[in-house]
């Protein structure tokens, strides 16, 4: 059954991609951007008004709407059996991952470059590494249910190792200079990493919803409850004579 769970991973994918084209095309249409000499970089197309407040906008609610996809993870597989450690690298790498993208889009490259740099970093390297541990843990654990059929697998590893090679690629072509093509290994970098949360649909296919529990700390005493009904104290009334 396919509920709203399941719909997020592949609303993220939509929103994401879609909005950063309609960036792109807005970029274009007001000529912040120039195609004539280049082709720019997504930094690039945000960082002027009033591109740059969509922009910021639509990477905040991405970054959340990807927070909330890595912890929906973590508790699957925590349920799945997989240990505290690992799950919780996992966990934290695609968050910090997620904050990346939000520093992305509120330090614009032309204000705050260094801060939007390591934000990128974040973004891009952590975000590419979280779906390779995801990889690696199901690698090592085969007891793992494998949902969606067995294309899944492949499918990501392709995805994954086509991620590398293009940042790799951006990095080395944007320190020789050739600032364009880097710019399409970028692009291409950030489809292929909305594609990857997306497939987190397949994931999510048997989940119908999620519900917050609330634990005590290891060696607290739990909270007393709630007595069961009002106590009611006797009072004698004299009539006056």
């Amino acid at each position: 059954m396919w509920g709203y769970l399941t719909l997020l991973p592949a609303f993220l994918a939509f929103w994401a991609t879609t909005g950063i084209w309609i960036v792109f095309a807005i970029a274009v249409a007001n000529r912040t951007v120039n195609l004539s000499e280049g082709f720019p970089y997504i930094s690039l197309c945000g960082s002027y008004p009033p591109q740059s407040c969509i922009f910021g906008q639509l990477l905040n609610m991405g970054a959340a709407m990807a927070g909330w996809i890595c912890i929906l993870r973590y508790h699957q597989l925590r349920d799945w059996g997989v240990r505290k450690w690992p799950n919780q690298l996992i966990l934290w790498t695609g968050l910090l991952a997620s904050l990346g993208t939000s520093v992305v889009g509120n330090f614009q490259e032309k204000n705050q470059k260094p801060t939007h740099l390591a934000g990128a970093f974040l973004a891009f390297i952590l975000g590419n590494l979280y779906f390779w541990l995801q990889l690696l843990l199901q690698w090592r654990m085969k007891s793992l249910p494998q949902p969606g059929g067995p294309w899944i697998g492949p499918l990501r590893l392709g995805l994954c190792c086509l991620c590398t090679v293009l940042i790799m690629a951006m990095i080395v072509l944007h320190s020789q200079e050739l600032r364009s093509a880097s710019a399409i290994c970028e692009w291409a970098t950030a489809m292929l990493l909305f594609g990857l949360f997306g497939l987190f649909s397949v994931d999510f296919s048997g989940l119908d919803g999620c519900t917050l529990c609330l634990q005590p700390r290891s060696g607290l005493s739990p909270p007393r409850p709630p007595p069961a009904s009002p106590v009611s104290l006797p009072v004698q009334l004299s009539q006056a004579p």
